[in-house]
């Protein structure tokens, strides 16, 4: 089967093996909630790993390189709201000249998910997930690779939007800063095992 390509004219900059993308919104109020647990993951293994996040505004993005043996792989989180991470991701993947989209691994929240539980997946659905949607819509596929990390689903389906954004404190801040730091792990091992790999350590768990 031929590789999962982006778009011929988006291939520019020094290649990457991965572009790892936590997805989040930008500002002080939305620090803290479910929503950003992507971005907060990606985040995390910056710190890990040593790799100083800058404000790239051209990108939409603060960006890092990761030096591996097997090449270097760019971290990023959009500064763009949520349902516009496409705006971002798309000048990331021509600057890292990422040409197969299973290099294209995106860090998001998962309604679908429990708390605690992280996924990791190829392609499929968007699961009604803005973020995703925007991203699927510039590199014109689905088949990205995902980080999906749990948040469960709200008490009623009219209070989605609070149960993603409100700002949350003591133990759920606590577990949910558990959860990213769950996610990150599971970045680590997409970093080092390669996807195939980390997925079958990962959704093993």
């Amino acid at each position: 089967m031929a590789p999962r390509r982006a778009a011929e004219s988006e291939r520019r900059g020094a290649a990457s093996r991965l572009l790892v993308v936590g997805l989040a919104n930008p500002g002080a109020e939305f620090e803290h909630t479910r929503h950003n647990v992507g971005g907060d993951a990606v985040r995390e293994v910056a710190r890990r790993r040593g790799v100083e996040l800058r404000v790239e505004r051209r990108l939409r993005a603060v960006v890092g390189t990761l030096t591996t043996p097997e090449g270097p792989v760019t971290l990023a989180v959009p500064t763009t709201y949520m349902n516009e991470s496409g705006a971002s991701v798309k000048p990331l993947v021509r600057r890292a000249a990422i040409a197969d989209l299973a290099t294209l691994v995106v860090v998001h929240d998962e309604l679908d998910l429990e708390p605690g539980s992280v996924r990791l997946k190829l392609g499929g659905g968007l699961a009604g997930h803005n973020g995703l949607r925007s991203i699927a819509q510039v590199v014109g596929s689905r088949e990205f690779a995902r980080v999906r990390v749990g948040i469960g689903k709200p008490p009623s389906k009219d209070r989605g939007a609070d149960w993603v954004l409100q700002r949350l404190s003591g133990a759920r801040r606590a577990a949910l800063a558990a959860d990213v730091e769950r996610a990150a792990d599971a970045v680590e091992a997409v970093i080092d095992l390669g996807f195939a790999d980390a997925q079958q350590r990962v959704n093993a768990t």
